[in-house]
Parts: C-alpha cells; sequence; structure tokens
C-alpha cells in the first residue's frame, strides 16, 4: 500500500484531495476531524500540521504551496525567461532578498489563508499544499524549507503534471527527489469548484472557433452569476485558456521571448519594435485577444527605453492639449476646440499603430487628475470637456473595433445594431471635418498588405453602402446581407481550400488535368456534404479559385521561395506577394514550415520579410 488519500467538500464548492504517501502510509497516516460549528480536518506528522477549514486552510511545520502559473500574473522576470518554468512555488517564511539575489529563510514558517486569498494569489482553478515528514529533512524550520528547496523546487516549478492535476505523477516526482524509503509526504490539493466550471465552460466554447458568440457570452455571464465569480477571475480565466490555446501560444511565446531579451538590455531597438508590431498584426488575423499583448507589455516593456526613438510628435501634441486643460491659472482659456479634437483622434490613431501606451497613460494622468481638480472644486465645465474627449474616444475605440473584426477576421455576423453604431459614429467624425471617417478607419486598413481579398471586398462593401444609407439610396438591412454574403462566400471558399489541399496533400500528386480536377470536385463534394458543411455543389468559380491559389502556393514554395532566400532577392517576394493576391498570412505560415523543415535561421527569413540586407 503506497498512499491513503481522502476526498470531500468544504462549503459544497471548496473540494479538496488530502493525500498521504510513502511506506506503510495506511499505518502512519494521522488525521482527525475537529466536529463543531467551525469544523476541521487535521493532518499532522511531527512538527508539521496542516488544517482545512470552513473559511480556509493553516499550516505550521515546514512545506509549501504550489500551483500551474496563470498567464499574465505577477510572474517573476526570472521565471518567465525560462521556458520550462511553468509553476509558482511558495515556500513558507522564505523571502528573496533583492539587494543579494538569494532567498532567505525565516524560523515564522507558521500562517493562514483564506480559500478567497487562495484562488486569489495562485491559481483561479486548482492549487497545492505539502509538508514532508522525513529524517532528511530536520533541524529549525528555516533549514528544513532551504532543504525542501533543494531537492523540490527545480522539480515542482517544472512539472507538467501539476497544470494537468495528475496527482500520482506529482506524488511520484515529489518521491523520486527525496529519496528517503521511510520519508512520508503529505499532499493536498485545493479545488474550487465554481472557478473550474466555469473554465470548463468557456474552454469547450472556445475550443471550437476562437470565438464566443452573444448567446454563448450570455450563458457564460449567467453562470458567473449565479456561481458569484467577480469580473477579474472571469478575466484571468478566460485570459488563462486562450493563451493556452495551439493556435495562440505560439504567436504570444514568440512576443514573450523578444519581450525578455529586451528586458534584459534594457531596451527595445527599431528592429525588435518591428517584430513586435508584426506579431501584433499577425494576431489579428488569427483572432489573439490584445489582452494577451497587453499584459505581457505591461510586466516587461514598461520603462525600457526605445533606442534612437525619441517622444513622437503625436505624444507631444497630446501632452500639451490635456495637461492643457488644468492650468492652475483659471484665467487661461483652456477648453479643447476643434482643432484639439482632431489633433487628438489622430494622435490616437498613430499610438494603436505604433502599439505605444504612452497616449494611454496620458489619458489616464489627465483623468486622475480631472477628478483631482473636480474634489478640490473647479467649474464643472472641466469634467464636462474632459468627458466631451472621452465620448469622441470610446466613439473610436467602437468603430475600430467593428471595421477591423470586418476586414480581418472571418465569420463576423453583422448586425444591424452594429450598422446603426456606425454610421452615427460616422456622422459625429464627419461633423468635426468631412471625410475624417474615411481618413480615421478605411484609408489605413485598405493600405494594410495582410488585407485578404474577402476583407477588402467587405471594406469596400461598408463604406459604399453607408453613404447610400445617409444619401436614403439603400436600407440598412440590405447593406447587412451584402456583408453577410460576402462572409458566407468567404467561409465557403476557406472551407473547401482546406478539403482541397487535404485532398492533395494526401490522395493526389497530380491535378493539372481537367479529368483529375473533376474527380477532386466530386470527392471534396461529398465530403462536404457527408460534414453537413455544404448542402449543394461547389460553385465551379470557387472550385477553380481553390485550384488556382494552391498552384499559386506551390510554385512559390518550390520555385520562387529557393531563389529569394539564396539570392536574399527581397523585391522578388514583395512582387509575387502583391500579385498572385494570395494570403500574406498564410503564405509567412509556409514560409516557417519551409525553414523549420530545412533547418534554416529563422532570424534570416524575416530579415527578408522587413526588406533588411
Amino acid at each position: 500500500m503506497r498512499d491513503i488519500r481522502l476526498h470531500g467538500l468544504i462549503q459544497n464548492h471548496i473540494e479538496y484531495y488530502a493525500m498521504v504517501a510513502g511506506t506503510d502510509a495506511h499505518q502512519r497516516y494521522f488525521f482527525n476531524i475537529v466536529q463543531g460549528e467551525d469544523e476541521e480536518l487535521r493532518f499532522f506528522s511531527p512538527g508539521n500540521e496542516f488544517v482545512i477549514g470552513r473559511g480556509g486552510i493553516s499550516h505550521q511545520g515546514n512545506g509549501a504551496s504550489f500551483c500551474e502559473y496563470m498567464f499574465g500574473v505577477d510572474q517573476p522576470i526570472a521565471d518567465l525567461a525560462k521556458g520550462d518554468v511553468i509553476n509558482r512555488l511558495v515556500v513558507y517564511g522564505a523571502r528573496y532578498d533583492n539587494e543579494t539575489a538569494t532567498l532567505r529563510f525565516s524560523d515564522a514558517t507558521a500562517g493562514s489563508q483564506s480559500y478567497e486569498r487562495i484562488f486569489f494569489d495562485g491559481n483561479a482553478v486548482c492549487n497545492y499544499f505539502f509538508f514532508v515528514h522525513s529524517e532528511k529533512i530536520t533541524g529549525l524550520p528555516s533549514k528544513q524549507q532551504e532543504r525542501i528547496v533543494r531537492l523540490f523546487g527545480k522539480g515542482i516549478k517544472r512539472s507538467t503534471a501539476v497544470g494537468d492535476g495528475i496527482d500520482s505523477t506529482v506524488i511520484t516526482d515529489i518521491f523520486s527527489l527525496l529519496n528517503d524509503p521511510r520519508g512520508q509526504l503529505f499532499l493536498f490539493k485545493i479545488i474550487n469548484r465554481r472557478h473550474q466550471e466555469y473554465c470548463d465552460a468557456f474552454k469547450s466554447l472556445y475550443a471550437r472557433s476562437k470565438k464566443i458568440s452573444d448567446d454563448d457570452f450570455a450563458a457564460l455571464a449567467a453562470l458567473a452569476a449565479r456561481h458569484g465569480i467577480d469580473r477579474y477571475q472571469q478575466e484571468r480565466i478566460r485570459i488563462d485558456v486562450m493563451y493556452k490555446h495551439p493556435d495562440n501560444k505560439r504567436i504570444v511565446d514568440e512576443y514573450k521571448n523578444i519581450l525578455i531579451a529586451c528586458n534584459r538590455k534594457g531596451e527595445i531597438n527599431k528592429l525588435e519594435n518591428a517584430r513586435l508590431t508584426r506579431l501584433k498584426t499577425l494576431s489579428v488575423r488569427n483572432k489573439i485577444p490584445g489582452a494577451l499583448f497587453y499584459t505581457l507589455d505591461e510586466m516587461l516593456k514598461k520603462d525600457k527605453k526605445m533606442v534612437d526613438l525619441e517622444e513622437s510628435d503625436y505624444i507631444s501634441e497630446t501632452r500639451q492639449i490635456l495637461e492643457g486643460l488644468f492650468l492652475t491659472e483659471r484665467q487661461i482659456e483652456s477648453s479643447v476646440d476643434r482643432d484639439d479634437l482632431l489633433k487628438l483622434l489622430n494622435a490616437k490613431k498613430r499610438a494603436a499603430e505604433n502599439r505605444d501606451h504612452t497616449f494611454e497613460e496620458i489619458l489616464l494622468d489627465a483623468s486622475k487628475a480631472c477628478d483631482e481638480k473636480i474634489r478640490d472644486g473647479a467649474d464643472i465645465s472641466l469634467l464636462e470637456g474632459f468627458s466631451a474627449i472621452i465620448t469622441y474616444f470610446d466613439r473610436y475605440d467602437a468603430t475600430s473595433s467593428i471595421i477591423n473584426q470586418l476586414a480581418f477576421m472571418e465569420n463576423v455576423r453583422t448586425t444591424e445594431e452594429m450598422l446603426r453604431s456606425l454610421l452615427g459614429n460616422k456622422h459625429e467624425f464627419d461633423a468635426l471635418k468631412p471625410g475624417l471617417f474615411e481618413e480615421l478607419f478605411i484609408s489605413g486598413i485598405l493600405e494594410n498588405k495582410y488585407l485578404g481579398k474577402y476583407g477588402r471586398r467587405k471594406v469596400t462593401s461598408l463604406v459604399k453602402g453607408l453613404r447610400l444609407i445617409e444619401q436614403q439610396r439603400l436600407a440598412t438591412t440590405a447593406l447587412m446581407e451584402e456583408l453577410r454574403t460576402i462572409d458566407d462566400e468567404e467561409r465557403l471558399f476557406s472551407t473547401i481550400l482546406d478539403h482541397v489541399r487535404e485532398r492533395i496533400r494526401n490522395f493526389y500528386s497530380k491535378y493539372a488535368t481537367k479529368a483529375d480536377q473533376d474527380a477532386l470536385k466530386r470527392e471534396v463534394s461529398e465530403e462536404l456534404r457527408h460534414k453537413k458543411l455544404l448542402n449543394r455543389e461547389i460553385p465551379d468559380d470557387l472550385f477553380h479559385e481553390t485550384i488556382l491559389t494552391i498552384k499559386k502556393e506551390a510554385i512559390y514554395i518550390h520555385n520562387l521561395l529557393p531563389s529569394i532566400i539564396s539570392n536574399r532577392d527581397i523585391a522578388l517576394r514583395e512582387d509575387f506577394l502583391e500579385n498572385s493576391g494570395l494570403d500574406r498570412f498564410y503564405v509567412e505560415e509556409l514560409e516557417r514550415e519551409f525553414y523549420e523543415l530545412n533547418g534554416l535561421n529563422m532570424e534570416e527569413l524575416y530579415q527578408i520579410r522587413k526588406g533588411l540586407n
């Protein structure tokens, strides 16, 4: 008999597993139950104790807590920089000394934590605690804790079994590190069942298409309300799930690695900033939430100087305008006029394009200053003026979000409410300056090299349709149906392209003749009907476009790319991408696969993409 496990519930939503492992565990397993209103479970060995109560846990003796890191938590740079460190380890009575860069251990190891604090400071779903009884771990508590760190620290912080919740593997790993046949491990797993239910529900919905529909989000909100899950915990659970999606993790980790390298040297140069920008652009197409990147920026990019980049003119203008609102000499006219609003909106646009958080920091400082001035008796017109600016910024964010979704994402269902919001915002922007709407939101997108043909069609149709609606020559519902038709065609083309690629990869070495293409079309049509993805024949024009796309991709990979690499022919690559009409995102994935397959240096590929010699 190797271990004994006790499983139960506290307050119906706190689940615990108490495990005691080691030789003769059934003869040496010590615990008791304290009856009464504050019922407790007490586990102990000589010098050690762990208590599971109704409101939280308490402990004394040796031991620690550990859990899987959630993405975006306050994670030490040293752990972030090590890709294999995935778990948080907190040793009782230990603290990090910044001056000596070492751990200091105290004999004061006793403590307690509420369940709320456990799931707030640690993992929102599952956390482990343990203590050890062994002849190898003796002496004062501080010496025992130091020994525990040396024995188990590296192993626990790198164990994949922790995040997977595989208790038997966790026990085995710790025991193998202890290497004491007479040793005894007390391991406790504490789970928040409400958070786990919310996490599992979101994970299931997100895994389907990396998108949560309005109905599904409403169901999640209802689940959170029923269980009393606060917004902070909802957000960190969602962000953690989204980060762990394989399609997201690769891009976010590459972004993180660049920032870590910059953090170590204390600066970000132009090339690194360009790489970060490209990854952010790529994330839009892959439906990766911006929150994942903003979280990393806050942890790693803050206070890092931009080499050879002084403060931009638009940031300087923003500072001047917003700080001018709060001049202490009240006789000075400091209200924001039309020209100031135009400068601020253009500054916001440029800050968004450059991922420059300085703009938002200036805005936050101005907001705090405004609150303080009003509190100290300033005229209410100050608040009214600042609120007017914020209203335009809110309109900007709402409009930018809708248009970017239409341009770069598939399966975005246009609604009448969405179009009416765009119409209202367009009217307000154009009232400031004729054509401002297109200047702020359209011209830049149409010049974006990553804009695909369907995204371009949707944006072009949107602009034309909004004009006709303003002229009362088109109904909102007609524009909505036009955009949905384009979206349906885009989704169908993408589905056909994926299935045809798969067929060609697995069954067809040639597809040049009409007979081969007819057979391929029949088989793919049948497969799509069987999967209920299509209830009719594949349209001829879409099928021919699919074949042409695959031929172009093959020509690029087998004929052009090797030449581009050997000659560093940047012009040839750009000429092909501009004239072929291929999706740049997918072509870049093909390039990455080619480099990885042939063991080439990825840095050289990046240099070619950026046109650097």
